[in-house]
């Protein structure tokens, strides 16, 4: 839903934004680059000592480049496999620091194993879930299916709640249990995704071994 909706509106919004840059001769794979740097610095920095508002300010100035690269490229008109790959690989390494991050301050500060589990398994799911994707398409399957916490979601509900857990620094009561159970519910939404990728991957890879079992009469085998 996020990304059908979200990034659609994100999109015309930073259209002007990614305009300028092009006027300004900076590349779509420079902002990339740029962008990922930002978010693995505002993710590894602030998240380890706990201050989740600054360190999800940071992270949120830089995320965006996500849809500012693709935008850019568009405007171009050099969308191509080089620069859908850099983002993809990129992606992966901006959500595994944001996890790290949190990771780091459960296993540190934070003081709490059960969490620090937890937090991993969202790191590790995540991975995964963008993988079963991958690797499905790579062996010629359409894998049509919308999961139920893909990478917008994992990161809408993370960043959110890491930010206003935050407040609890400047004052705000009891509002830091908002973390916990974000990472829960990313946790298990990532959990029922990936059974989703896989039954699904399940599925057409044997329709599709079926169709290719399938001798027409008079023909050859397809």
């Amino acid at each position: 839903m996020l990304n059908k909706y979200a990034r659609a509106f994100f999109t015309r919004v930073l259209t002007p934004f990614a305009a300028l840059l092009i006027r300004l001769g900076v590349s779509p794979d420079a902002v990339t680059l740029t962008g990922t740097a930002g978010v693995c610095a505002g993710a590894l920095v602030f998240y380890p000592r706990g201050e989740f508002f600054w360190g999800t300010v940071v992270i949120t100035l830089f995320v965006f480049s996500d849809l500012v690269d693709g935008n850019m490229a568009r405007q171009l008109g050099r969308s191509s496999r080089w620069g859908a790959f850099l983002d993809s690989t990129l992606d992966r390494v901006a959500d595994g620091a944001i996890f790290g991050g949190l990771t780091l301050w459960y296993a540190g500060r934070g003081d709490d194993n059960v969490l620090c589990a937890v937090t991993i398994f969202c790191l590790a799911s995540g991975q995964v879930v963008s993988y079963t994707k991958a690797r499905g398409e790579s062996i010629g399957l359409p894998v049509n299916v919308n999961g139920l916490v893909e990478r917008a979601e994992r990161l809408v509900i993370s960043l959110v709640a890491c930010g206003f857990s935050g407040l609890h620094e400047f004052g705000v009561p009891h509002i830091d249990i908002l973390l916990p159970i974000a990472l829960w519910i990313v946790a298990v939404g990532s959990a029922v995704t990936l059974v989703q990728r896989v039954v699904t991957v399940r599925r057409e890879a044997a329709e599709a071994d079926a169709g290719e079992r399938t001798v027409p009469q008079g023909g050859e085998a397809r």
